[in-house]
């Protein structure tokens, strides 16, 4: 890899005195807020730290790193200062922000704007007034740095949820900004990926003298690189002089931040993908790009079908049990000699996919970014059209939710989301209020939707699809963006509601102990294909290891650090 150059002034501290990052008596309420988020919290991260900001979903990670960057903070009533590198936070300009802070969200679609990879990482330069020349220079170098090359004159809409990722700390990266913050960046990665992620994180950290901020669910794989570590709770920030112990899972959050009982111990194994040769061409001439359509125009990000109409009942219910009363069993959901690619230019991601999807049946689906889970998730909720082949889907209503939340938030406040398809689907208020309750979202009724932090987001777009009881139900990594606790309690609402309305559910996950511990069957997809699929007492004595074994031995390639890590609970 590359060292990036960032000439004269590298390795230059702002001050040897000035902290990277000083908060002092900072509290932030939301508008119409029973309560603050912060309260008179203190906070300090000296310069050249790589340091983890750890709390449980709500508890103001989010919040407290946004108000950190001036163009991003959220509205609201604060009070307290804030500095960065020894300035006011409420002082600093564009430019000033660019150069001292980097800011990576928990969502790549909330960051990413333009139509290809090489322009995104262009864009921000282009607005700060960098020249053609060093503009070129900052992508190559950048590009190199985190092996992009392959795929830099990619369209951005084409890459996966990780590629998308990475990408946005690419782009961030380009500005040279002294102090880097990242919420949550490595929740739509897979293992071999997250790995890959943050060693360059690491390297941007030790080589280039950045301040590096994680806030993080998941602080296990990052403390081989964190040289110390904070936690949030109750409005305020303390340092954990124990970073050890933060890679125990029950030792991450308190029992009151959890709430949901005992948390149970979980073993990941990872996977790798073979990448496609997609080719390569020049790098326009114009790096001026146009912005990109909101994620709110995008229907084809999601779908959420009730077809009320076409065999199905809604009654009015209060008990939680049942939402809608199915007229018929449903039959199995197949895709046949499938093929799909998102244009021409770019490689087929679906290619030749055989399955049958059992009904009344949940689907572990496990694979590495890239592979093709979430494509087929699209095609199933049809959303997306297969070029060759073809879908057949069983169950009449279907509900996909994606990787990215917002593609089904459009309402004002809590409320309405949830009462959004009432009148349609039937269920009344009191059921809308005991699913926000059921998933943690009681007292946020009167919150703006993106007012929320990335988890409560998600869990509100998860309350929202299970109040239309689908019959078929598409999970893309819907615990990704959730604390631990909050994770194994989602997933325990999620089996219930699915076993009590006999619901056929695909639920993709990049944890091979869950996939092989959720629902009924695992399937493993590498390249476009199913590569092995199991259930019953098969699958209840494989191992994970026995899994990436039969893996290796489907796909034809070995197991080793080039390929595959396999990473377990210790």
């Amino acid at each position: 890899m590359a060292r990036l150059d960032r000439g004269p002034a590298a390795g230059v501290a702002y001050g040897s005195a000035a902290p990277a990052i000083e908060v002092r008596g900072l509290s932030f309420a939301y508008p119409d807020a029973d309560a603050a988020v912060l309260e008179g919290l203190d906070w300090s991260v000296p310069q050249g730290a790589f340091a983890l900001l750890v709390g449980g979903t709500g508890s103001g990670k989010s919040t407290l790193l946004s108000l950190l960057k001036p163009e991003i903070a959220p509205a609201g009533e604060r009070t307290g200062e804030l500095r960065v590198l020894g300035e006011n936070v409420a002082d600093m300009d564009v430019r000033a922000s660019a150069e001292r802070v980097g800011y990576v969200f928990q969502d790549p679609e909330n960051q990413i704007v333009c139509e290809t990879v090489w322009h995104e990482m262009a864009f921000g330069l282009e607005n700060l007034g960098v020249s053609r020349d060093e503009m070129r220079r900052r992508v190559a170098e950048t590009s190199y740095f985190f092996g992009l090359e392959d795929w830099l004159h990619r369209d951005t809409d084409t890459l996966s949820g990780g590629r998308k990722q990475l990408l946005s700390l690419t782009a961030v990266l380009a500005l040279r900004p002294r102090v880097l913050l990242l919420d949550e960046p490595t929740s739509q990665l897979d293992p071999v990926a997250e790995k890959n992620f943050l060693h360059a994180l690491f390297r941007v950290n030790r080589e280039l003298g950045c301040t590096v901020v994680v806030a993080t669910h998941q602080p296990r794989p990052m403390l081989e690189y964190a040289t110390r570590a904070y936690r949030i709770e109750g409005g305020r920030v303390r340092e954990v002089a124990d970073m050890a112990s933060l890679g125990r899972r029950e030792s991450l959050f308190s029992d009151e931040m959890l709430g949901w009982g005992a948390i149970r111990c979980a073993k990941n194994g990872v996977f790798s993908r073979r990448e496609d040769n997609l080719g390569s061409l020049e790098p326009p001439g114009d790096v001026s790009s146009a912005k990109k359509s909101s994620e709110l125009d995008k229907s084809s990000e999601f779908v959420a079908q009730t077809s009320l109409e076409n065999g199905s009942e809604a009654f009015p219910r209060t008990d939680g049990s049942r939402i809608l009363q199915k007229m018929h069993g449903g039959s199995a959901t197949t895709l046949s000699e499938g093929w799909f690619r998102y244009d021409r230019a770019g490689g087929w991601v679906l290619r030749g996919l055989d399955v049958a999807f059992s009904a009344s049946a949940v689907h572990a689906i496990v694979g590495g970014n890239g592979c093709g889970k979430s494509t087929m998730l699209s095609v199933l909720a049809k959303t997306a059209k297969l070029q060759r082949g073809r879908m057949v889907r069983g169950a009449a209503s279907a509900a996909l939710l994606p990787q990215n939340p917002k593609a089904l938030l459009v309402a004002e406040t809590v409320r309405d989301e949830l009462m959004e398809w009432a009148s349609t689907c039937g269920y009344d208020e009191n059921l809308a209020r005991e699913r926000a309750a059921q998933l943690g979202l009681d007292g946020l009724e009167t919150r703006h939707p993106y007012d929320l932090s990335g988890g409560q987001r998600q869990l509100l777009a998860l309350a929202k699809l299970l109040l239309i009881g689908p019959e078929l139900l598409l999970l893309d990594e819907h615990t990704a963006a959730l604390d631990p606790g909050t994770a194994d309690k989602v997933l325990e609402l999620t089996k219930k509601i699915v076993a009590e309305n006999h619901l056929t559910c695909l639920m993709i996950t990049h944890n091979m102990h869950d996939a092989l511990t959720l629902g009924n069957r695992t399937l493993m997809m590498d390249h476009g294909h199913i590569v092995l699929d199991i259930s019953g007492e098969e699958r209840a004595h494989t191992t994970v290891d026995g899994l990436l074994d039969r893996f290796a031995e489907n796909v034809g390639h070995a197991l080793d650090n080039d390929r595959i890590l396999l990473s377990k609970e210790k």
